[in-house]
């Protein structure tokens, strides 16, 4: 006689019922499911979408300099219409390219920069100047470890109102501790009455904001302005690059022989302007003068191979240029979670 093999199922061994019992239990439940049975109940609730976004603030070392890049949110803009100087359907190709469209979500960018000794912010976003989906600075800054009264310097690039409008906190000093500084040309033209009245009324706007960003610096005798190149402190130097205004200043940022230029508005659409530099904005006061300055920073950039920082380019803006046919291509920054 063959010994009989012990199975979990078999029915013959009083010693293994309770554990069959069991198995054919779970076994059947197992097949009343897969038929369409009753359903085990889910206890878990369905997880509500967030709907936020992270921090708006990017931190990078170059040399011994901190610089973080700090979001003042985005703005829909109507590219095709502001753009010229492009072929028909070239800004649309261009766009679309880059799986863009119009209105284009643009970013607001701001940039601070830690020397050890100082603490300078370039450019401050719009605050409630240049629409609602702005203004988102101050927090970001916070968010990233700082506080406004800690900012030493606070540099302009421009005195558009999305660069100017975060001066302002409920009407007073946004950096209460901080000097202000901008290119004497810009406060020549956007500081006058004179110049105001003269403005088409859809750009008298960008006056009274200017106007009114400055004022409480101007009042407590913390603006301080400058003309042509000028070394500002130790490891920034302002840069004339006049045409998107009279008084457009780019600033360079060296350390360590490592090197990142704060472009402010030299290009607003990066998947238009890369390729072809020639195209202008609106939004320029001299549009013959800006355009080569752009084709001049680009060349320089790829040909230096420096890091640049751009307000409109997509956050947090920072990356470098490299020469392809008659225009460029944009590097982004790479990533980094060191500290």
């Amino acid at each position: 006689m063959r010994p009989r093999l012990p199975t979990a199922l078999s029915l013959s061994d009083s010693r293994e019922r309770p554990m069959t019992r069991k198995l054919l239990a779970i076994f059947g439940l197992i097949v009343a499911l897969s038929a369409g049975g009753p359903a085990l109940t889910d206890s878990r609730a369905e997880a509500p979408q967030q709907k936020t976004q992270a921090p708006g603030y990017h931190r990078m070392m170059l040399g011994d300099f901190e610089i973080t890049a700090l979001s003042d949110g985005t703005v829909d803009l109507p590219v095709d219409q502001l753009l010229s100087g492009a072929r028909p359907g070239q800004v649309k190709r261009a766009l679309q390219r880059a799986y863009l469209g119009v209105p284009l979500e643009t970013s607001v960018n701001a940039y601070l920069v830690n020397t050890g000794t100082r603490l300078v912010l370039i450019d401050t976003g719009a605050a409630g100047l240049f629409g609602p989906t702005l203004g988102k600075l101050p927090a970001h800054l916070k968010a990233a470890g700082y506080l406004p009264e800690q900012v030493d310097e606070v540099y302009i690039t421009h005195l558009h109102p999305d660069h100017v409008g975060g001066l302002l906190a409920d009407g007073k000093a946004a950096f209460p501790n901080a000097t202000l500084r901008f290119d004497q040309h810009d406060a020549d033209f956007w500081l006058s009455n004179e110049q105001m009245a003269r403005a088409p009324d859809d750009a008298k706007g960008f006056f009274a904001g200017a106007m009114a960003a400055v004022k409480p610096y101007q009042d407590a005798g913390r603006l301080k302005t400058f003309t042509g190149s000028t070394d500002l402190v130790p490891g920034v130097r302002a840069e004339p690059a006049p045409g998107h205004t009279p008084g457009h200043t780019f600033y360079v940022v060296e350390s360590r022989g490592q090197k990142l230029v704060i472009w402010g508005d030299t290009m607003h659409v990066a998947a238009v302007q890369f390729p072809d530099p020639s195209i202008v904005i609106k939004f320029d006061v001299d549009s013959k003068t800006a355009m080569p300055q752009r084709r001049k920073a680009f060349a320089d950039a790829a040909r230096q191979g420096y890091y640049v920082a751009i307000a409109h380019v997509s956050f947090p803006g920072i990356g470098r240029l490299r020469a392809e046919g008659k225009g460029y291509v944009w590097v982004p920054l790479n990533y980094s979670s060191k500290p």
